[in-house]
């Protein structure tokens, strides 16, 4: 039976350790050469809030509207929905009856939200 050596499995960790600490080392580098060399005079239109090459007019506080939420949520949830279906698609053939069962009840919970909505009036655009 083979005696364990602990240092022997903690020093194959060392090279990972020394290649943390360089790219730590150069990112730290990077952004100290950046503060030195950069140019900073602060002017009134540097400290402007810039959007779209347009002077900001009036006050910074704009409410949205609720259904852009309900929007994007529903397309994050399809977004998902994408990602699942595509590689079950690739591989269809071989994964049997049971795999196709499994994914109607996975579109079957999608269609039964898309329905809720629906029936809810989120997806009216009035």
């Amino acid at each position: 039976m083979a005696d364990y050596n602990g240092s022997d499995y903690l020093g194959s960790y060392l090279p990972l350790l020394g290649i943390i600490l360089i790219g730590a080392l150069l990112v730290g580098g990077m952004f100290a050469g950046n503060r030195l060399l950069r140019p900073s005079h602060a002017t009134p239109e540097k400290l402007l809030t810039y959007e779209c090459g347009v002077d900001p007019v009036g006050e910074g506080w704009a409410q949205a509207h609720i259904r852009y939420y309900v929007y994007a949520y529903l397309y994050v949830i399809f977004a998902v929905d994408a990602v699942f279906l595509f590689p079950w698609a690739t591989v269809f053939a071989g994964l049997g009856g049971v795999s196709v069962v499994e994914m109607g009840v996975f579109i079957g919970f999608i269609a039964v939200g898309l329905l809720y909505a629906w029936r809810k009036g989120v997806l009216a655009w009035t």
